[in-house]
């Protein structure tokens, strides 16, 4: 534990530093769920770069990549104080600051963490994840994009689905399987790939909000250079799982829901029915519990565990938060919420929104089944294809 006098003098100083670069967050300023609606790469380039030579934005990685070199305790109280300034949609950026960057930090090897975690945290450079496939569902394990040696590099195929923003994105956390002969969660190697590589195809998906920034790729025969691969042939579903834990911890947390907008929402309410007041109570509550946990996660990381299956618990919470809040808000305006001549507000985004939002870094179904096995003890589900070879199963 630390100080709390070192804690708050870290506070104070990082006030006065960001006062000079950063305006004041604004209560009654909208926002954003997860990108809904239109990115704004350029405002999100200048904020990350103006706050990059502090490494403000990633407090707890090491001074020698761009960060401050913090752990947990302190690294929060830097997050905290961000939190009071106004800050551009950082959803693109997500994936490289909030997952590839810790996973690379946890797998990488020295070369990589130089060569990729500068741009990630400058806003240089965007990542995306190359998992889900259109043939495995919620079955990770069971993707099918081969990887196959090539002199200094490898060859990779196939065919990859829901990925966000990759039709901008410089590099992909990509996992493929090297070894069919192997069982799936050993057959698997994870590459940093290069977006423009010949052979790489993006098609966007259009959202029923308009937005398209989930995207199909299309995988004809890439060239990977050995030094992008990440970690050991045989270790893609452990860099996989890193990864996996740092998104649904980020899935948490009420995903980006702030008590502005609960302030906001009960104004709406006044003088509506006992039902609505009822409704904006219990969510409330739930916002409530979320932050509680936040804590109790936060003790965890401090005490030295990494994230654990309560990132599947923060999840589902922040899921079934975003969802009831949307539609309570929806309820309230009706009609008038999409009438509006500037276009529909923040609840109309996230009412669009928020139905991706229980497939987004694992299903619903997948994250109920990491609880019931690993936080209840539940029998596990049959799994008869867990120690066959793939090719016995596909």
């Amino acid at each position: 534990m630390h100080d709390k006098g070192d804690l708050a003098s870290l506070e104070h100083r990082l006030e006065a530093e960001l006062d000079g670069l950063l305006e004041r967050r604004n209560p009654d300023s909208p926002l954003a769920v997860l990108g809904a609606g239109l990115d704004d790469l350029g405002a999100g380039r200048k904020y990350l770069a103006t706050l990059a030579p502090g490494g403000y934005i990633t407090p707890n990685w090491p001074a020698l990549y761009g960060g401050m070199g913090l752990d947990e305790e302190p690294a929060g109280v830097v997050k905290a104080v961000l939190a009071r300034y106004e800050a551009p949609d950082l959803y693109p950026w997500m994936v490289g600051i909030d997952l590839v960057g810790p996973t690379i930090l946890a797998h990488g090897n020295d070369e990589q963490k130089a060569r990729w975690l500068p741009a990630i945290r400058s806003g240089e450079e965007i990542w995306c994840q190359l998992f889900s496939e259109p043939d495995a569902g919620s079955d990770l394990a069971g993707l099918s994009a081969r990887a196959a040696r090539d002199g200094q590099g490898w060859r990779i195929t196939g065919s990859k689905v829901w990925t966000s923003r990759a039709h901008y994105s410089k590099w992909g956390l990509l996992l493929a399987r090297f070894d069919t002969s192997l069982p799936k969660h050993q057959g698997i190697v994870a590459f940093g790939l290069d977006m423009a590589s010949p052979g790489v195809t993006v098609k966007p998906l259009v959202q029923m909000n308009k937005d398209a920034h989930f995207n199909e790729v299309f995988l004809d025969d890439v060239w990977v250079p050995d030094s992008d691969r990440i970690d050991e042939p045989g270790r893609g579903w452990s860099v996989a799982l890193t990864c996996l834990s740092f998104e649904r911890g980020s899935l948490g947390g009420g995903l980006g829901v702030r008590r502005e907008q609960l302030l906001r929402l009960a104004e709406m309410l006044y003088g509506k029915t006992d039902v609505h007041r009822d409704a904006l109570i219990k969510n409330l509550i739930s916002y409530d519990v979320i932050r509680f946990n936040e804590e109790r996660s936060k003790a965890a990381a401090l005490a030295g565990r990494t994230p654990g299956p309560e990132g599947s618990g923060s999840k589902l919470r922040g899921t079934a938060l975003v969802k009831s809040l949307a539609s309570l808000a929806m309820a309230v305006e009706g009609g008038a919420a999409t009438a509006r001549s500037g276009g529909p507000d923040e609840w109309v985004n996230m009412f669009l929104v928020s139905p991706s939002l229980s497939i987004r870094g694992g299903t619903d179904e997948i994250q109920r089944n990491i609880l019931a096995e690993r936080v209840l003890g539940l029998p596990a589900e049959p799994r008869v294809d867990k120690s066959r070879p793939f090719t016995d199963s596909h």
